[in-house]
């Protein structure tokens, strides 16, 4: 199949026609190049650009873009949050975006159950508007891994499933009506048992209803034994149509027939869905194994038990969590190398514990079992979950270094033959030369795993291929499905003759036929597929150097540049399109673009490697430039992304090659200058400060390309810098270093720093003439910020092992991240190993046994500090605190907005202030007066200011002094 970019001028032409045509409607579209490189990709191995992309608004929108396209013969694909693994979420010509716009909720009506939604309305936020309008009763059952991001159009599309489809099924067992736009522009209405006009009076389309419904009836009058023996045969079938609802026995259900259609014969703007019951009492098990087939052969047990899920992982995958996040991330898990979750609920708290119990005491007798918890906290149960959850980033790239793709992710057999179908997959990957890492849903037959496949050679992609084959033939041999809830897409529509008979595979052909007789609709899937070897991302990228100032080096030899692997760490899963849950991605939560996102951003740099047409001229693309303009640099995504894309220093690398020779904002030079500029200020601080307030200052800001809006900070003079840091360069147990931000605003955070310490039986040597450089960094200023760095190592290597503490957490993370990447000497890795934030050195005093001597209070409002929470990790303020004895801490985890130099520039105000409304504006708001709010970054407690002037926040160094 040609590549979209290179298509004839045909085609071309037609999209053309139809942007026309819909640009003259008012419809929001976008053909730009960096907007087609955005939607080229979705989570799976595959690459599609389309011509254009749409953003319905409404389902007249969506009637007017068939139309369009229908006219013109221009494909279209429906898309919801773009987390398909199987390559059925890109196609040519039109992608309609639906999560953008049509994602609301309609109505819930709690005594049928029901509730009515638009497609694009994402699986947690539906659950959210649940537990809030039925007081928690209600649910949606549906619970996929990616259910922060993916949306109830994409859930019907791939029939999706979930976590507790052992107790719930697939999204198909819960769909009561479907509202479709046909391809012919006709609205209809899907239901269990028929298919009719949307509105009474739309003659043309009750006249389509009624063709349609003969045709289907047709079909399986003619196909009833094909459709008895081969389909519906085991919980996780998803692969081809679901054309066994169409059966006499199955009440003739349109709607289940057209859920895992793929977006391949209607257009679906809306669905009726059923609700279930939230069980009172639940209780999570973990059961450790030595390994995931002694795991799986204890299935046929648990199931006895009605478990409402049975999930299964290996070590690799928390290794890899633990080297990404730290070793705190991961806790509640008992003694093994692979687990199980199993979720036990019921009416009675009593009966559900007894029934673990017994549970426990069966398997411990049937020999496998390893180690037995109950996780009861709350904490633990989370992050056991979100291991489970992140499971296809974590292993996309290990932390030994390999790397793992789809490709054979989502093969399912019945749950009782899941244990012989693993030891048969593992000896065709050891026969291949490949690794599998294994995760899935165990109590319904469905594994996921990810193969450390070569795609980016030819002789690569030929053993992929060919492994793929084996084992589709294998998954038959079993029984099996090929897929098992992420449809077959691009990945394995090719290989359902090997599952299904000619006669099914003709009837899909005219179920597909029946709906879409142009084949207009997401075209290349299921039905006259495209092959399962063309159009990957991953083959003939272009082999361009790409040097780098920061070192990337890849930790498997990967033949690429390494800022190429780095960029093509994105694989999609889109964790950072979540609207909760960690901190990334800030401005995709303020702005809900994808453009904005990190994912959206990886996918343009991914096009600019690739030399790709749609995103051109390299380090000058001003593609790249325009989707890297909203990032905050605040690098939650290289913690909370699975596989650890940080774009806050991709964005560095870009910008510093980007001006090379051309002129700056004039925010990288009053803002990344700062270091520079805070030397004159100390010696004329008054004069300065007086020349920042009042219309002086908003003179002063507009020429420094700075908001008007925000009040410039107070600049602290020499003297005040004297008296607050004290003598300098006197030995100490630990070098405390006033770093830039401390010195030239918050001198007096130093000071009671030093006491904190002094307090805790710690001498500091006080320094401030070491810069980590942080503001050349963000502004891509490398050249100065080696410059910078390089000194500091040289002055801060003083042959000694005692711990840095920087009192800035941004600068702490500088020193302890970029400085080794920037500067390639021993003296700069040997700093970066000394490096502490301060929150981190409490934390080891106190559990140490020391307590300071001022008394500490019963609440505390705290910013997490994006820098601190990424390097340092998640949860050091509040481990601080707790160590403390604080008993309440309300945590405003996410971006303040303001981000170094962001939150100040004149055209990034507004998205600062959507950012602060995130975490840190509602925690002001919910926090009393007298309560203590913590900002250990300057930018937070500028942030705080802005949104509460009357509001003092303190540094932890501050809150711990007993001189305050």
């Amino acid at each position: 199949m040609s590549d979209p970019d290179t298509a004839a001028p045909g085609p071309a032409l037609a999209a053309d026609k139809v942007l026309s045509d819909l640009t003259r409607l008012g419809i929001q579209v976008d053909a730009s190049s960096r907007r087609r490189s955005e939607y080229s990709f979705d989570a799976s191995n595959y690459r599609v650009a389309p011509a254009a992309v749409v953003f319905p608004r409404s389902s007249d929108d969506v009637v007017h873009v068939v139309a369009a396209c229908s006219r013109h013969g221009v494909p279209m694909t429906s898309r919801g949050g773009g987390t398909s693994l199987a390559g059925n979420a890109i196609g040519p010509g039109i992608v309609l975006d639906f999560s953008r716009h049509m994602n609301s909720v309609i109505a819930v009506d709690e005594s049928a159950r029901t509730a009515i939604v638009e497609p694009g309305i994402v699986l947690t936020e539906l659950q959210r508007h649940l537990q809030r309008t039925t007081r928690g009763k209600l649910t949606f059952a549906p619970d996929p891994s990616s259910k922060s991001r993916a949306t109830v159009g994409g859930s019907l599309g791939n029939d999706a499933c979930g976590n507790h489809s052992v107790r719930h099924g697939r999204t198909s067992d819960h769909v009561v009506a479907l509202d479709l736009i046909t391809a012919a522009g006709h609205r209809l209405t899907a239901t269990r048992d028929s298919l009719h006009a949307t509105n009474d009076n739309d003659v043309a389309a009750a006249a389509e209803a009624a063709r349609i419904t003969a045709q289907l009836q047709g079909l399986a009058r003619e196909h009833l034994a094909e459709f008895r023996l081969e389909l519906a045969r085991i919980p996780r079938q998803v692969s081809g149509f679901h054309l066994a609802n169409l059966l006499p026995e199955n009440g003739f259900d349109v709607a289940r027939a057209l859920v895992g259609s793929e977006g391949t014969c209607a257009i679906i703007v809306g669905a009726t869905v059923s609700l279930v019951p939230v069980a009172p009492s639940a209780m999570l098990l973990c059961l450790g194994y030595d390994d995931l087939v002694d795991a799986a052969r204890d299935n046929a047990l648990i199931l006895r038990y009605s478990p409402a899920a049975v999930e299964g992982i290996d070590s690799l995958i928390v290794d890899t969590m633990r080297h990404l996040r730290g070793p705190d991330s991961v806790v509640g898990l008992p003694a093994g190398n692979a687990w199980l979750y199993v979720d036990l609920d019921g009416e009675d708290v009593t009966e559900v514990q007894a029934r673990g119990a017994e549970l426990v005491a069966e398997l411990r007798e049937a020999g496998r079992l390893v180690d037995a918890r109950v996780v009861a906290d709350p904490t633990e149960r989370a992050s056991l979950w979100r291991v489970r959850e992140d499971g296809a980033g974590l292993s996309a790239r290990l932390a030994d270094g390999g790397e793992s793709w789809t490709g054979w992710e989502d093969s399912a057999v019945a749950p009782d033959q899941l244990a012989d179908y693993l030891i048969a997959i593992k000896e065709i990957l050891a026969e291949f030369g490949l690794t599998g890492v294994m995760y899935g849903h165990f109590g319904a037959g469905c594994m996921h795993i990810r193969i450390d496949f070569d795609q980016r050679t030819p002789e690569g992609r030929a053993v992929m291929s060919r492994f793929i084959r084996r084992a589709a033939e294998l998954c038959v041999q079993f029984g099996g499905s090929m897929s098992g809830e992420h449809g077959d897409g691009r990945a394995r529509s090719e290989l359902l003759s090997v599952m299904y008979s000619p006669r099914v595979m003709a009837a899909f052909s005219r179920f597909k036929r029946i709906w879409d007789p142009a084949g207009v609709l997401n075209p290349g899937i299921i039905v006259e597929p495209d092959a399962l070897m063309s159009n990957l991302s991953l083959a003939d990228v272009n082999t361009r150097r790409w040097p780098t100032s920061f070192e990337l080096t890849p930790t498997h030899q990967a033949p690429v540049a390494p800022f190429v692997h780095a960029v093509q760490g994105c694989i999609g899963v889109g964790r950072c399109r979540a609207s909760s849950g960690g901190v990334m991605c800030p401005s995709y939560r303020a702005t809900g673009d994808e453009k904005d996102s990190t994912r959206g951003r990886a996918r343009v740099l991914q096009e600019m490697v690739r030399n790709s047409p749609t995103v051109a001229d390299g380090w000058r693309s001003e593609d790249v430039k325009e989707s890297l303009e909203l990032c905050l640099s605040c690098k939650a995504c290289s913690t909370d992304c699975p596989v650890g894309v940080d774009m806050a220093t991709y964005k560095s690398e870009f910008f510093d090659r980007y001006y090379r020779g051309r002129l700056r904002p004039m925010s990288h030079y009053s803002l990344g200058w700062l270091p520079t500029w805070l030397k004159l200020t100390t010696v004329a601080a008054p004069l300065v400060n007086l020349l920042t307030r009042g219309n002086a200052g908003r003179l002063v800001a507009r020429l420094g390309g700075l908001t008007p809006h925000r009040a410039f900070p107070t600049f602290a003079s020499r003297t005040q810098i004297r008296n607050a840091v004290g003598a300098t360069g006197t030995p100490g147990d630990v070098v405390l270093l006033a770093d830039t931000f401390t010195r030239g605003f918050r001198p007096e955070v130093a000071a009671s720093a030093a006491r904190v310490l002094q307090n805790a039986g710690l001498s500091s040597e006080r320094r401030t003439d070491a810069c980590c450089g942080l503001t050349w960094i963000s502004t891509g200023q490398l050249a100065q910020a080696k410059k910078q760095l390089a000194r500091s190592a040289e002055l801060l290597d003083d042959g000694t092992d005692r711990p840095i503490v920087v009192l800035e957490p941004s600068c702490a993370a500088a020193f302890r991240k970029d400085l080794p990447e920037l500067v390639h000497n021993d003296a700069a890795r040997r700093v970066a190993a000394r490096v502490r934030s301060f929150a981190d050195t409490i934390t080891d005093c106190a559990q140490s046994g020391w307590r300071p001597s001022t008394s500490m209070p019963v609440e505390v409002t705290v910013q997490t500090h994006c820098h601190e929470y990424a390097v340092f990790g998640a949860d050091v303020q509040r481990k601080a605190l707790r160590a403390l004895g604080v008993e309440t801490i309300r945590e405003a985890t996410g971006c303040c907005g303001v981000a170094g130099n962001f939150g100040f520039e004149a055209d990034h105000y507004d998205v600062s202030m959507k950012v602060a409304e995130q975490a840190l504006a509602p925690a002001l708001r919910d926090t009393s007066d007298d309560v203590a709010v913590l900002t250990d970054g300057f930018s937070c407690h500028m942030q705080v200011r802005q949104l509460d002037p009357g509001r003092t926040s303190l540094h932890l160094a501050q809150l711990l002094d007993s001189r305050l």
